[in-house]
């Protein structure tokens, strides 16, 4: 009886999810990868959307298959990990660091399962090595981006202020503060940074309204870039930048598409880079659990350059970004988290 309940309940969930979908048909034999993806979901132009490329990259690349899950509002993560694990997926991955928990719990009660988890939350040193063998952490060094974010937007800047917005006021989020202000402050030691977030709860992610309001409040006061890191939050910084006639710069994926001839840069976090990447380990039977950096020098961040934002980024200024990067990767720039 207990059994058919939790087959009904868990029915009953899915049925209130926002998709679940295949996304492609199963050959015999195939890894089957299933993805829980974080607030926004599909299509947020960012972090989701940088995971599912990951997974496609897989599909072309690899042959694997994939499932997956945006949960609607309010929706239990741990079920939505416990839909794929139940069915004997070969990888279940939770993008978002609110997964830390649920993942690390579904990993120990299903050992024969892999599990990753985008943003992990690294428990502290003591329990570190404690992590199921059968779990990968992917974490990134949002810092090392975003100081060459800050670094960019004090270079271009007409004036001597510029400003971030986040999402929820975490210490995720405070990593690209911490950089974005740090890069700033080493090209053009008097410019000023403002910053606020949208709010301390995961719908923070999600508040183009609010966005707006706090990049038309800094653009207000004399910012000439304001990088965001918010999720969907961003899509108001954008409308902001645009009402200003300033610039913006967007996070996660290139978000030039979101505001054309405003967006100066994105932060790019490769998160389809760590997807992918897992994916193929697991396939080709070299799974290693514990948790996994991705920064500069594993190429896990990176600032948009091309042709669409050549008229800020010249070869001299470009120059000087590299010569940045390299230092960071060297060591001899220390990149502040907080």
């Amino acid at each position: 009886m207990r059994i058919a309940l939790v087959g009904i309940a868990l029915a009953l969930w899915l049925a209130g999810l926002g998709c679940g979908r295949r996304a492609a048909e199963q050959p015999a034999g195939a890894l089957r990868v299933g993805l829980v993806f974080d607030i926004g979901g599909r299509g947020d132009k960012s972090f989701n959307d940088s995971a599912y490329r990951g997974l496609e990259r897989a599909q072309r690349e690899l042959g694997a298959t994939f499932q997956y899950i945006e949960p609607a509002e309010g929706a239990d993560r741990e079920t939505g990990l416990r839909e794929y694990a139940s069915r004997g997926f070969d990888l279940v991955i939770g993008t978002g660091f609110m997964f830390s928990d649920d993942i690390e719990k579904m990993a120990r009660e299903y050992p024969s399962v892999r599990f990753a988890c985008v943003d992990f939350t690294v428990k502290p040193d003591a329990l570190a090595d404690a992590l199921p063998a059968n779990l990968v952490g992917l974490r990134f060094r949002e810092e090392e981006g975003s100081f060459l974010a800050g670094a960019l937007a004090a270079l271009v800047s007409p004036t001597d202020v510029i400003a971030f917005v986040g999402g929820m006021d975490i210490p995720l989020i405070h990593k690209f503060e911490a950089g974005y202000t740090a890069g700033a402050k080493h090209v053009r030691p008097s410019v000023q940074v403002l910053s606020g977030y949208a709010g301390v709860t995961p719908n923070a992610f999600k508040d183009p309204a609010k966005g707006k309001e706090l990049a038309t409040s800094m653009y207000g006061r004399g910012a000439g870039v304001v990088f965001h890191a918010a999720g969907t939050t961003g899509f108001g910084v954008f409308e902001a930048a645009r009402a200003a006639g300033r610039l913006a710069i967007g996070v996660d994926s290139d978000q030039a598409d979101a505001a054309p001839g405003f967006v100066l840069t994105s932060m790019v976090k490769d998160v389809d880079v760590a997807v992918f990447e897992t994916i193929r380990a697991v396939k080709e039977n070299r799974f290693e659990p514990g948790v996994r950096t991705f920064g500069l020098r594993e190429n896990g961040v990176r600032l948009v350059r091309d042709a669409g934002n050549a008229q800020w980024i010249t070869p001299t200024i470009g120059a000087r970004l590299d010569a940045l990067a390299d230092s960071i990767i060297a060591g001899t720039i220390q990149v502040p988290q907080r």
